[in-house]
């Protein structure tokens, strides 16, 4: 759902294609809510599939149901890394989900865990 109603695969396969119009394919989507990893009879790997069999380089997605405080503080801390140039995607994502991991309140894996980086980790 997206504030202007359901997303399915064909609405994400345009929206991957439209980045494309100066030739240089989508280096990162990101897909922060619930279940967008989760994989189907039309897509294999959920939205994070489709987005890269529409062209994306990488897209990071979830794997189950997620708390929104602790999908909040993993993108904080995921996008902080990407700004730092000696991290690639990869390891900006590790280092989000270690912060949660040790944290008190986030130290179960069903807050940090449920993230996967699909295709270029670099």
């Amino acid at each position: 759902l997206t504030h202007g109603g359901k997303v399915g695969f064909d609405d994400l396969s345009d929206v991957v294609g439209m980045t494309q119009a100066d030739g240089a394919p989508l280096e990162l989507l990101v897909l922060s809510a619930c279940e967008t990893a989760v994989g189907n009879d039309r897509a294999g790997l959920g939205f994070t599939g489709s987005a890269i069999r529409s062209g994306a380089r990488s897209a990071m997605g979830s794997l189950w149901p997620i708390s929104d405080t602790a999908a909040r503080t993993l993108m904080i801390d995921f996008y902080k890394g990407l700004n730092t140039p000696e991290l690639n995607k990869a390891e900006a994502l590790q280092k989000a989900q270690a912060t949660l991991r040790d944290s008190e309140r986030f130290a179960h894996p069903f807050y940090w865990a449920p993230f996967t980086l699909v295709n270029d980790w670099m």
